[in-house]
């Protein structure tokens, strides 16, 4: 198997195309023509990892964190960005980063911090605008329900939790075929009526490509008419954060109990206690203040994230717990998340968690 089909894999399920413009996801050292001898997935693509990487014959390192992030102008080993990388490429190891593309699905990064709450009706917190586009297209009628399916086949159709969601309605097209054609129906250089249905199904724009190619295989003309429209509807299961509720309300101080043994953390920092139960929470993988108005405007009960700053905690102003967990902590079971994706798709393969603790953080009580 070559890296491009692992690559392929988990771009199906976080496509490069949700990374946020300052993020440095794809494949970072290797080639995609590479074939691959073993996976090893990982929070981040340190040195120590890819020795790891190379004592257990796995070619292809997936990490969550880039480690190239900005531009890299000189790779002289002066730091440990650019010793990993030297040493990844002398090794041949391949570096896939899969970054914010996975925090912004909603079965993501935040969906495995979710997971250990065990909230109920999630959805995203901060949904993204402009990545969904409408195509609108004109079929026979007798060929409306074939070209329908091809394009919920490929992609098209999903609103939320619905899918296989379109409209159409019925109305006469006309042409004229010319010169050098073959007419579905009616006659060279003669004005035809054809009855049609207006189709209208709603896509995400990375499969555009996808959804175009199985509308003109299952379409029955070899002129096909057809409209792309950028909508900036804002995508329910796609953006930053995620809201769920307990299934039942507890204490503030039982809820920290809760957080501090299901991500077996050492420490919580959080803001003062109010006195009232939790049940919706907020949470964001990685570093999250960006997100406190939008937990506040949401309503929630506490706001679970990490990298908070002194002055942000006031933010809060009392109307939410909000708790600071860590980085690491607060993304460190995006490991088995990979490998988890990765198993179900390769079951036979060597899929490998990494063992290297790369949190550089440190408590000392």
């Amino acid at each position: 198997m070559k890296i491009a089909a692992v690559i392929g894999h988990l771009e199906s399920v976080a496509p490069p195309s949700l990374q946020e413009n300052y993020d440095n996801a794809g494949l970072l050292t290797g080639s995609a023509n590479w074939e691959c001898t073993g996976i090893l997935c990982a929070l981040d693509s340190t040195e120590d990892v890819i020795d790891e990487a190379i004592q257990k014959k796995c070619n292809l390192v997936v990490a969550h964190h880039p480690i190239i992030f900005g531009g890299l102008k000189k790779i002289n080993g002066k730091n440990y960005v650019e010793r990993t990388v030297i040493k990844a490429i002398k090794n041949d190891i391949a570096i896939y980063a899969i970054h914010t593309n996975l925090d912004n699905v909603i079965a993501g990064v935040n969906g495995r911090m979710a997971d250990k709450l065990g909230l109920i009706n999630r959805t995203v917190l901060a949904p993204k605008a402009g990545i969904l586009k409408k195509l609108i297209t004109f079929v026979p009628l007798e060929f409306t329900e074939k070209l329908r399916q091809a394009i919920f086949n490929a992609g098209g159709g999903h609103i939320g939790n619905y899918s296989e969601c379109s409209f159409g309605i019925e109305g006469i097209g006309t042409y004229k075929a010319g010169e050098n054609t073959k007419p579905f129906a009616g006659e060279q250089n003669q004005l035809h009526h054809e009855p049609e249905t207006r189709l209208e199904i709603l896509f995400p724009a990375h499969l555009e490509s996808t959804v175009v190619q199985a509308m003109k295989e299952a379409h029955p003309y070899e002129e096909v008419a057809y409209d792309i429209i950028p909508l900036s509807n804002e995508h329910p299961q796609v953006g930053s954060g995620l809201v769920g509720t307990m299934p039942q309300s507890v204490p503030e101080k039982e809820f920290l109990a809760v957080l501090k043994k299901q991500f077996g953390l050492e420490v919580v920092r959080h803001t003062t206690l109010s006195g009232q139960p939790i049940q919706k929470v907020a949470l964001c993988g990685g570093a999250g203040s960006f997100l406190i108005s939008k937990a506040l405007a949401a309503g929630v009960d506490a706001f679970i994230t990490a990298d908070m700053k002194y002055h942000e905690f006031f933010d809060a102003d009392g109307r939410l717990l909000i708790c600071d967990i860590g980085h690491f902590e607060s993304e460190q079971f995006t490991i088995n998340l990979l490998t988890e994706i990765l198993q179900q798709k390769f079951p036979t393969f060597a899929v490998l968690k990494s063992d290297t603790k790369t949190n550089p953080i440190y408590y000392y009580f």
